[in-house]
């Protein structure tokens, strides 16, 4: 667990996150933005990406880079990208799985197309 004053530290914090990723919510701002950090604890456990901070959610490449990670981590990515179907079609061609966690919107114009 990393304590109060271990918080912006990143040999720490990165530590702590590989071996349970929900460390991340105990990071600082700072490494919370730090994509060493952030795809370390995403490699760990998916869900960890939901406290990384939105600019990160909202990057496309960064989150590219978390799904070949461990695809669960999409559904964490900002709204916007998984409305982006661009993003979403980039995202299934890497992982099928990637469509679930897709917007609704744009799950059917995927669908339209394939059938």
């Amino acid at each position: 667990m990393i304590n109060k004053r271990d918080r912006n530290n990143k040999e720490v914090v990165l530590k702590a996150v590989e071996q349970n990723g929900f460390e991340l919510e105990c990071a600082s701002k700072e490494l919370r933005n730090d994509k060493k950090v952030v795809l370390t604890a995403v490699k760990q456990n998916s869900y960890s990406l939901w406290y990384a901070s939105y600019k990160l959610r909202n990057n496309k490449e960064f989150v590219l880079e978390a799904i070949k990670q461990n695809i669960e981590a999409f559904r964490f990515a900002s709204y916007k990208l998984r409305d982006d179907e661009e993003m979403v079609l980039t995202a299934v061609k890497q992982n099928v799985g990637a469509i679930v966690f897709a917007s609704k919107r744009v799950q059917k114009i995927i669908q339209d197309k394939l059938c």
